[in-house]
């Protein structure tokens, strides 16, 4: 067995709903290894510390039990998935400025989804990078919560398309 942290955010399936009313349910269903964030009405987040023999089964089953104490709750984000430079030094913990180096001194970096202020990148591309050596639970854990995350986007885009298609 192996220990897979991550974070699983909901919104509720009535936007006013206040979800502290939920925690005890929670708890009582399994999620007795996550702390429970509450701080947005109609949304729930909880972070997770689970043991499973896989990210996927440790990922789902953690779905699952929030599903069913709070039925209709939609799933809007699984983490860790896109991260930072600061990010990736606290999780291979060292300098956000050894981090940069490598990005800026080989060609073969992972390209970031999104460049601004900050830049983001998928962590799944990250941990394949040569120079890095992630640890394998993180490596296998975040090709989950990409995977889970891509089809979260497909499912909102074909709503979104049928609803255009619509009008």
């Amino acid at each position: 067995m192996n220990k897979y942290e991550f974070t699983l955010t909901f919104s509720l399936p009535d936007t006013q709903d206040d979800p502290e009313r939920y925690l005890d349910a929670l708890y009582e269903a399994g999620c007795d290894d996550a702390l429970i964030g509450t701080g947005q009405v109609g949304s729930i987040a909880l972070e997770f510390v689970r043991e499973a023999e896989s990210a996927a089964a440790a990922v789902n089953s953690a779905i699952a039990n929030v599903k069913d104490v709070i039925p209709g709750a939609e799933l809007i984000e699984v983490k860790p998935d896109l991260v930072g430079l600061t990010d990736v030094a606290e999780i291979l913990k060292c300098s956000r400025q050894n981090i940069r180096k490598y990005m800026i001194g080989y060609a073969d970096f992972p390209k970031p989804v999104y460049t601004g202020t900050a830049s983001l990148w998928h962590l799944w591309e990250l941990t394949g990078f040569s120079k890095f050596d992630f640890p394998r639970t993180i490596a296998e854990l975040s090709r989950t919560t990409f995977e889970i995350n891509l089809n979260i986007q497909q499912h909102r885009y074909k709503i979104a398309d049928k609803d255009n298609k619509q009008n």
